[in-house]
């Protein structure tokens, strides 16, 4: 297993176990063979653990496991404030103290902001206090280290990374997301500000390998390299100085195995120009069912009504690429869900985008055919439906 170091010179492996996807039994985890996972992961180098509040039985099967088999003080917990049910000074305690109960211990070595998809969540907590909770936390010990996952734009990924002295931060990242998200430019601030980075999603929910279309993984074979495509997208990120830990949701012994010696194996400076090229025409086959030849390059913003176009755009792509839920499901998470509406709807025609678009796309035109693949009816009224409840302290938001 190889090592790269967090912000005070700690050692993390570069592999991290993502504690959401155990296997079950009888609609529960199934302890047997989560322990067994866990314990390969222990003897292969795995010192990183990835849970949350709101992973259904995880936190209390991780820390029943470390207990159990006496392995606390060899590995790190990374566990989540679950924010969006935060609203009072109290609610920290609550939810803190509780998931110190179910993980068995007394501290957290990573505890993070759990999904944050715009500012507005981070300001929200500032407010109730958390600035100085998580100051009397790590007087304490209770919490070593502080930071944040993200689901969002750059532009609020930048915003909330500069506005408080984080120990660490977590970001969806993986090659076909490089420009998604918090994407490439959020994972080199992050790094300029010597904040460790840890990586969600790398293989996009095992769509990366299980979702990818014939010629793609023909590409792949080509290229004699002999990686599966698991190996591709874990080497591409390793290949990253500024990667500090991958995160995988393993749920067998032998994707434990697989998965760790890649992590043993991969460095900086490994994966070649041609490896590169491999992964783009690999994209680009992924791209073929795309509706919108948008390359996230943002000439386009900022709209002057807010619309958020390359995300927006990348929401219908995903539509066709993966599936209609899936990329609904990215929309009303990344867009829908931002203090300030960025909906399309919000367009008035000005065209000022269309005249900055590279790949000159009918972006009008096209913000319309998206608006209405992606929020039909039920999505429309759950997505303003959530976003009352998210917003429901910042004032009310006219529904769009």
């Amino acid at each position: 297993m190889q090592y790269r170091k967090d912000r005070y010179g700690n050692e993390l492996s570069a592999l991290g176990f993502g504690c959401m996807r155990f296997q079950k039994k009888n609609g529960k985890i199934d302890m047997d063979e989560a322990e067994k996972e866990i314990m390969e992961a222990v003897r292969e180098g795995i010192n990183y653990f990835d849970t949350a509040y709101i992973y259904p039985g995880s936190e209390a099967a991780i820390g029943e496991i470390f207990e159990k088999n006496g392995i606390r003080d060899k590995v790190n917990i990374a566990t989540k404030l679950p924010q969006y049910l935060v609203s009072n000074r109290a609610a920290l305690d609550k939810y803190f103290d509780e998931e110190l109960s179910r993980l068995r211990t007394d501290h957290v070595d990573y505890y993070l902001m759990h999904h944050l998809t715009d500012v507005a969540m981070w300001e929200k907590l500032k407010n109730v206090g958390v600035i100085e909770w998580i100051a009397e936390k790590k007087r304490s010990g209770a919490i070593r280290n502080i930071g944040f996952s993200y689901h969002g734009n750059t532009d609020g990924f930048l915003k909330i990374l500069n506005d408080y002295d984080w120990d660490m931060c977590q970001i969806q990242y993986n090659y076909f997301d490089e420009y998604s998200q918090a994407g490439v430019s959020g994972l080199r601030a992050a790094a300029e500000k010597g904040i460790p980075v840890v990586i969600m999603e790398p293989l996009r929910g095992g769509k990366l390998v299980n979702m990818l279309p014939a010629s793609a993984k023909q590409v792949m074979k080509d290229s004699g390299r002999g990686w599966s495509p698991a190996e591709w997208s874990f080497r591409w990120l390793y290949d990253q100085p500024e990667v500090t830990v991958v995160l995988s949701g393993m749920n067998t012994v032998g994707m434990v195995q697989e998965n760790c010696r890649t992590a043993s194996e991969a460095s900086v400076g490994q994966f070649t120009e041609s490896d590169n090229a491999v992964l783009a025409d690999v994209t680009a086959k992924i791209k073929e069912h795309e509706k919108v030849g948008c390359t996230g390059c943002r000439y386009c913003m900022p709209c002057p009504k807010g619309v958020d176009i390359p995300g927006t755009f990348r929401c219908y792509n995903a539509m066709y690429i993966e599936s209609k839920s899936e990329g609904r499901f990215q929309y009303a998470q990344t867009v829908g869900l931002t203090k300030e509406p960025a909906f399309a709807t919000q367009c008035i025609g000005c065209g000022k985008c269309e005249k900055h678009c590279p790949q000159e796309i009918p972006i009008r035109e096209k913000l319309k055919e998206a608006d209405k693949a992606l929020r039909p009816l039920t999505y429309r009224v759950g997505i303003n439906l959530a976003r009352k409840i998210m917003f429901r302290k910042s004032g009310k938001k006219k529904d769009l």
